[in-house]
């Protein structure tokens, strides 16, 4: 009579190999000492171990695999399929006991080598885990499970570079995991943070230092200290583009729209074919209801110099409609609204435009959906926000 012993496997988890007792393929041929040990008792207990695992009685599966180590010490599988168990029960120090004894045995068992980085990852070992998980990516390089744990194990060594590199390989076949969006950010801001220290170890007190330590703290939201960065990078090279910019965009991002126009008039001093300056700059005069027609007049030299920027044409309708212009406003929102049609801004401008022109319907239509989009936004936000919290509390 011939069984086979096969690998248990969780939901996800890919062993890599499916080893048998008997009657396997060539690739998959055991020693011969392992093939001498399958005796009818240890069949019998394999048989007993795999009907105690499939009614979901570990613990007696677990005592069963003892007994035919017993019997049967040279069973590679029969390690992989102890180490298996404990494993799935987070019983990680017997796991990687029993799957070092496997590997001893046949080394020649990627699944088993996944198995025991994890649970050395499990056990906060990253150095004693990396090496296995490798080995078991090389036999089979799509493993999603394996590449996420390595790629946490890497960053925790922080080999930001090689972890960024695992979480780019992932995503690229499940672009819609948070979890590895979450991680590869964060390995991409400590990267940022290791690089400042280098740039801040060349020169603490350079422009790039205070730029690049400026761009940290606003990708945090941490706009006061950004504030103070820009401004010591101002102070050091007022007339090099750039230094501007970053200031006026920091005040621009928190609605400090008198400060935003100088720094953008003083970018677009040192660079004056900067669209996305001079854009600004109008934006934030319309934000602070400065003139319209002088914010007109910039938003006509932007769109004249970067036609294909929408923000532009969106923000020139606003000034045409502030100025009761609204039938000239009318072409730059349908041209917007056709690049952009979920914009919410645009069809509430339309609906001011129709409204002027006296087309009722076609203005509450514009309104509808106007709300419609402003509801999809608001619901977009809060879910977002949800999946974070989700996402920042399942990854500490």
């Amino acid at each position: 009579m011939k069984m086979g012993l096969r690998t248990f496997s969780k939901a996800g988890l890919r062993c890599g190999v499916a080893l048998l007792l008997l009657g396997m393929a060539a690739a998959c041929v055991v020693a011969q000492q392992e093939n001498d040990e399958v005796t009818p008792e240890v069949q019998q207990l394999y048989a007993e171990a795999r009907a105690a695992r499939q009614r979901g009685d570990s613990a007696t599966a677990i005592e069963k695999y003892k007994a035919m180590l017993k019997l049967a010490p040279h069973l590679g599988a029969a390690y992989n399929n102890l180490g298996m168990l404990y494993f799935d029960n987070h019983d990680y120090p017997h796991a990687v006991d029993v799957l070092q004894k496997g590997l001893q045995v046949n080394r020649n068992m990627p699944g088993t080598a996944a198995m025991l980085g994890m649970s050395y990852f499990q056990l906060g070992d990253s150095d004693r885990a990396e090496p296995l998980l490798e080995t078991a990516l090389r036999a089979n390089a799509k493993d999603d499970q394996v590449e996420m744990v390595l790629a946490k194990v890497l960053i925790n060594q922080q080999k930001f570079k090689e972890a960024s590199a695992r979480l780019n390989d992932f995503l690229e076949r499940n672009p819609k995991n948070q979890e590895a969006w979450y991680l590869l950010g964060k390995t991409y801001l400590q990267m940022s943070e290791d690089a400042l220290k280098r740039i801040t170890a060349i020169d603490p007190d350079s422009v790039v230092a205070h730029e690049i330590a400026g761009e940290i703290d606003e990708s945090m939201h941490n706009y006061d200290l950004a504030l103070v960065e820009y401004k010591k990078a101002v102070d050091k090279a007022p007339g090099t583009p750039g230094t501007h910019m970053h200031l006026g965009d920091a005040y621009w991002n928190i609605g400090k729209w008198q400060s935003a126009e100088e720094e953008f008039r003083a970018e677009l001093g040192n660079d004056p074919n900067n669209c996305i300056a001079r854009w600004k700059l109008a934006n934030a005069m319309l934000e602070a209801n400065d003139s319209a027609d002088t914010a007109l007049t910039e938003l006509d030299q932007e769109i004249k110099r970067c036609p294909a920027l929408m923000q532009a044409h969106v923000d020139r309708a606003r000034a045409l409609v502030r100025l009761g212009r609204h039938a000239e406003a009318l072409p730059d929102l349908l041209k917007a609204e056709e690049e952009s049609p979920r914009e919410p801004t645009i069809h509430f401008l339309l609906a001011a435009v129709y409204r002027a022109q006296g087309k009722t319907a076609d203005a509450q239509a514009e309104m509808q959906t106007y709300g419609k989009l402003q509801r999809e936004a608001s619901a977009a936000v809060a879910a977002q926000a949800n999946d974070a919290t989700t996402i920042k509390n399942n990854a500490r």
